[in-house]
Formats: structure tokens, sequence, C-alpha cells
């Protein structure tokens, strides 16, 4: 029960409580790149996910055994390890989206989020917490890209996830297909996030 309680409170903090995008403001040049379609966005956030979950797994399996004065240097190691993995699963068995996203897919190596859930949580955590911790921060980066790409495919293209929503006489917004569409829609949402959790801070 006490670990069962351990983990949810883990998936509530990368969820919303702590959200990587929302509260940290970290790991948002990709949120900001990537979203202006909504299945690009989610296989982005389930890489994040997939890379920041292993590794944090494998760094603190290996933490007491990682001399301190190589562990950064061990843990790029460990991230790009599963970064790899992914680039070569998304080049086998989904060429198109692995061409769409580009070098987005290897600049997740580089990504702040990762190597701040390897730093501020998993070299002081045991492994399957850490794993818990580094899909939670993972899936909130998702739901952010997702709910970002799902106003900006809606209003520039019409759809969402690929599928026709808007009636034919709908003119696209242009604006929501570029990149400076994200810098308008991000704040709106980091402040309703903000303001919500405010409430219920003043509630209790």
């Amino acid at each position: 029960m006490a670990n069962s309680n351990k983990y949810t409170k883990l998936l509530k903090n990368g969820l919303l409580d702590d959200n990587p995008v929302l509260i940290q403001v970290i790991g948002i040049c990709s949120t900001l790149a990537v979203t202006n379609l909504c299945m690009n966005s989610l296989v982005m956030g389930l890489a994040l996910a997939f890379v920041t979950g292993c590794s944090s797994f494998l760094i603190s399996l290996l933490r007491k055994v990682t001399p301190k004065h190589i562990r950064m240097m061990v843990q790029v190691f460990i991230i790009s390890f599963f970064v790899i993995i992914v680039d070569i699963f998304l080049k086998a068995y989904m060429p198109e989206m692995s061409k769409t996203l580009g070098p987005y897919v290897g600049l997740i190596i580089t990504n702040c989020i990762i190597m701040g859930r390897a730093e501020a949580f998993a070299i002081s955590n045991d492994p399957v917490s850490s794993f818990v911790d580094g899909v939670a921060s993972g899936l909130g980066y998702t739901v952010v890209l997702v709910l970002i790409a799902l106003i900006r495919e809606l209003l520039g293209f019409g759809s969402v996830f690929g599928f026709r929503i808007m009636p034919e006489s709908f003119v696209p917004w242009t604006m929501m297909v570029m990149p400076p569409a994200a810098f308008f829609i991000l704040p709106i949402i980091m402040w309703i996030a903000n303001a919500h959790l405010k409430k219920e801070g003043d509630a209790k």
C-alpha cells in the first residue's frame, strides 16, 4: 500500500504538480518545434517517456558503482543508448515519422528533462521508483505536447490526428502551422495550470 501511494504521488507530480514543461519550464525547445501535428507530438512524447523511464532505471541501478567523477558521462552514455534504440525503431517501423521528426529524435539526448530526473531523483532513489518518476515526467511532457498540437492542428489544418474535424468552409489559420504559434499557446496553458495549482493550494 505504501509503495502504491508512493508511485501514485510520483505519477501525479510528473503529470501535474511538478510537470517538467508547465512547472519546471524545461524541455520546451522540442515542445515548440514538433507540435504542429498531434501524431508527431504523441510519438515524440512517448519516445521521451521511454528514454526517461529506462535511463532513470538504469542510472539508479548503477548509482552505487558509478564513480562520481564520471557520473555525468555515464548518464549521457546511458541516455544515448536508449535514444539510439528509439531512433532505430522509428526508422524500421515508422520510416515516415522518422523523417518527419528528423533531428529532434537525436536531440532527445540533450533534453533537460532526462538529465534533470537523473540528477534530481534517479541517483538517490531505488530503480523502480526512478523508472516510475521518469515515465511520469515523460508522460507529463507528452500531455503538454499533445494539448498544444490539438489546438494547432485543429486551427491550422482543420483536423485532429489527421481526421478532418472542421467543415470544408473553414479557413485554416496559417499562423498555427508555424512554430511561433506555440509561443502563444504554451504560456496560456502554463497560466491555466499554475492558476489551478494555486487554487488547490489556497483551498488546503
